[in-house]
């Protein structure tokens, strides 16, 4: 990790961990402060029809549509939610995390824009590949 602050990888992680809990606690404002307005999220998913494999995305604004919804029921995540953030590597104003939750992974680069840590990418996938469809 290249020159970064204890405050930076403290806001590196707070980004990665806001956008995961704001899926918890139904909080899309605290998915909007933790993503860039352009962010996008990616995975590999299975077509049901064809079978075929393809890459399905969320833009910004669906994740914080996701955000107020998602965990309505509140069944989603276990009571005590594993929440993991691994910082692989800080340059500057970039950085490249894995985040590990109960049923996936979110590998995310992170950026700083204006003195703030915010998510512009991720690549997901579920820990059992065959819950891709």
């Amino acid at each position: 990790m290249n020159q970064a602050t204890s405050d930076d990888i403290a806001a590196i992680q707070q980004a990665a961990l806001d956008y995961l809990e704001s899926q918890h606690t139904l909080n899309p404002e605290q998915m909007q402060r933790s993503i860039h307005p352009r962010m996008v999220k990616r995975t590999v998913w299975t077509h049901r029809g064809t079978g075929k494999e393809y890459l399905r995305e969320a833009s910004a604004e669906e994740m914080i549509l996701l955000a107020a919804s998602y965990n309505q029921a509140g069944d989603k995540f276990p009571p005590n939610p594993q929440k993991t953030v691994e910082i692989l590597d800080v340059q500057g104003v970039v950085a490249s995390v894995k985040l590990t939750a109960d049923e996936w992974i979110d590998y995310m680069h992170i950026v700083k824009i204006n003195d703030h840590w915010t998510v512009v990418n991720v690549l997901w996938a579920y820990h059992d590949l065959a819950a891709h469809r």
